[in-house]
């Protein structure tokens, strides 16, 4: 999917570095991420095949081989009741906020998703004041789902979750095929 002057498509291992150092950026800076410490690049390698291997989308937006963010969609929760229920991820580079990139991955996300017979998607949104992220998920048509007050702690203080949840395709007005 070409957007704007950007491109949407599935990662690849080529594009890990470049995920790596949003993602590293986020850890180490920022409260979207509850890790303390960035992953290594064997580590990200790892997790981007989990989440591959498992028939779950992981997108790249990218512009002229440069990766300006990324999305992935996984498992909300291990028990099989959960299935059809996915958690997203969704970071931006820092300087390609605000471009559209972000709305972009989420739409393209939703679609995957969507495709794979996926009924809901929850965000767990690192630190409420993450406005942001909020918006970006509301624009995506995502509700409030709930305040998890206090649930990590992060340089040296308290930080809540934010949950936000959005039907995909028929949602819960239909059984599963």
């Amino acid at each position: 999917m070409h957007v704007a002057d950007f491109t949407i498509r599935p990662a690849e291992p080529r594009d890990l570095p470049g995920i790596l150092a949003i993602y590293a950026l986020a850890v180490e800076t920022g409260l979207a991420s509850f890790e303390l410490a960035a992953p290594d690049l064997d580590e990200m390698t790892r997790r981007h095949a989990a989440i591959v291997g498992a028939g779950f989308p992981y997108l790249v937006a990218e512009r002229d081989g440069a990766v300006l963010g990324y999305s992935y969609a996984g498992p909300y929760r291990p028990r099989p009741a959960y299935r059809f229920t996915v958690e997203n991820s969704v970071y931006v580079a820092e300087a390609a906020r605000g471009r559209g990139v972000g709305r972009a991955l989420i739409a393209a996300l939703i679609e995957a998703c969507a495709a794979r017979g996926v009924r809901q998607m929850v965000a767990v949104i690192g630190d409420s004041a993450n406005d942001a992220s909020i918006r970006l998920h509301a624009s995506a048509g995502f509700e409030h789902a709930g305040l998890m007050r206090s649930v990590g702690f992060k340089f040296g203080r308290w930080v809540d979750s934010v949950l936000m949840q959005r039907p995909i395709g028929a949602g819960d007005t239909a059984l599963p095929g």
